[in-house]
């Protein structure tokens, strides 16, 4: 029988597009095409994350949100991209980042359809395939450069200082503003008689997306010509943070800060590494529970849920033969709430088998290879060491909050935006390698000349 909490075919019966968010995104989707391409990535985010996810156009049955519409724009115009050489669609060259989120993404796709083998489940991938493998191929388009780099989290600044003011608003006058426009609840959620903000992400995405980004905000204000947007950027993502009264988002939050403060272990990493993981071997040993049981004792705001992400992990390992293969769809079954799935790696295991987990995972990887292999060939370089490093402690923070909930298409695009970042700096750190090397060279022959 069909689990209760999927209903393909269903959702939202007519468009709802309201007029200030149609005139927000003719005009993203104008900049988008128009603007320098490593300036179009502005728009796109500032619009990606302040329109309401729920802001659908309907074309017969088929739902194209405006985040997705916007994406087939962006698509367009890199379809009909005539540039460079040097930079090409992929900055830097395809490199394994981007085959594996292109092989990770369609095989989400295909392991979903032929476990559900319905029509409707299949149109329903298509648009999420849309989301993911699209806004991927975009945003690593849209950032060739360190120039466009620096635009992104300058803009990821704005955005969080938005998000900020409107989601204390709640907190003030108990009302969502973006939820006025439709497409997400208008009014306040409670948890323990607190007010647990949702801006336009929803409380536990907007805690997340707020405190995955402070290293970046980190690297942007110790630059010093940036230290007023930097700011801002700090302290929106704070109150983000703060006002959705969620662990998730503190954890991200947390995770980042921890990671920073390894910068002086940063050429004893491996040992790093090796140490934790075999610590939490010993745990596992020692402790009467599974050592993934340790979520159970998260609770950074009072009243979280850790017992019920500890059961979820615990209950999707204990079934790995149901879901190895072609994921699983009723694993609803396996216990009280299992449907709510808030965490990011049983999310992917379950709709993508174990094909799609082992890839994601092996995304992560990547992504702290790149930036390890970076920082090496630029070693003595501190300002661009310290540039990669506040890049995998982002991503380390992406990594923390994967635990606490599962990635839906704005918070895809968050990720989507580190990786092409750590792309782009791992290509300009080869180059610079190689300049240093030329240069170098072009000394000892003029030695040799004289």
């Amino acid at each position: 029988m069909e689990p209760e909490h999927f209903r393909f075919g269903g959702g939202a019966t007519e468009t709802l597009l309201h007029p200030l968010v149609a005139l927000w995104m003719l005009i993203a989707a104008v900049l988008i095409v128009t603007l320098p391409r490593n300036k179009a990535i502005m728009p796109l985010l500032l619009s990606f994350f302040t329109v309401p996810i729920g802001q659908v156009v309907l074309v017969g049955s088929l739902h194209f949100t405006v985040l997705r519409i916007l994406i087939l724009v962006g698509l367009a115009r890199r379809a009909f991209f005539r540039g460079s050489s040097s930079t090409g669609v992929f900055p830097g060259g395809f490199n394994t980042i981007d085959r594996l989120v292109i092989i990770w993404s369609l095989s989400m796709a295909i392991v979903f359809s032929l476990e559900w083998m319905e029509i409707q489940a299949f149109i329903a991938r298509l648009g999420d395939l849309v989301d993911m493998l699209g806004g991927y191929l975009l945003v690593r388009f849209l950032i060739p450069d360190r120039e466009a780099v620096r635009r992104t989290i300058k803009v990821l600044a704005v955005i969080c200082a938005i998000q900020g003011v409107c989601m204390i608003n709640e907190q003030i006058s108990h009302v969502n503003v973006f939820g006025l426009l439709g497409g997400i609840p208008a009014g306040v959620t409670y948890r323990n008689g607190n007010i647990r903000s949702q801006g336009v992400l929803g409380n536990i995405n907007a805690g997340v997306f707020g405190g995955v980004l402070i290293p970046m905000f980190l690297w942007l204000w110790m630059k010093g010509k940036s230290r007023l947007i930097a700011g801002v950027g700090i302290a929106g993502a704070t109150a983000m943070v703060l006002t959705c009264d969620s662990s998730t988002g503190s954890m991200a939050y947390g995770g980042g800060l921890l990671a920073l403060g390894f910068w002086p272990l940063r050429k004893r990493m491996r040992l790093v590494r090796w140490a934790v993981a075999l610590t939490l071997v010993a745990l596992h040993l020692v402790m009467k529970a599974p050592v993934w049981a340790l979520i159970a004792r998260v609770d950074l705001t009072g009243s979280s849920t850790g017992y019920h992400r500890y059961m979820l992990l615990d209950h999707c390992i204990r079934h790995f033969s149901d879901w190895w293969f072609l994921g699983y769809k009723n694993y609803n079954e396996w216990g009280t709430l299992m449907f709510d799935m808030c965490n990011q790696y049983v999310y992917v295991a379950v709709m993508g088998g174990l094909v799609s987990l082992v890839l994601y995972i092996a995304i992560l990887s990547q992504g702290f290879g790149a930036i390890g292999t970076a920082r090496k060939l630029v070693a003595g370089d501190r300002g661009r060491e310290w540039f990669l490093w506040c890049l995998g402690s982002t991503l380390f923070a992406h990594l923390v909050a994967g635990f606490g909930i599962s990635y839906l298409a704005q918070l895809e695009m968050a990720l989507f935006a580190v990786l092409a970042c750590i792309c782009v700096a791992a290509s300009e750190a080869r180059k610079a390698t190689v300049r240093n090397l030329q240069t170098q060279d072009e000394v000892q022959l003029a030695v040799a000349i004289v």
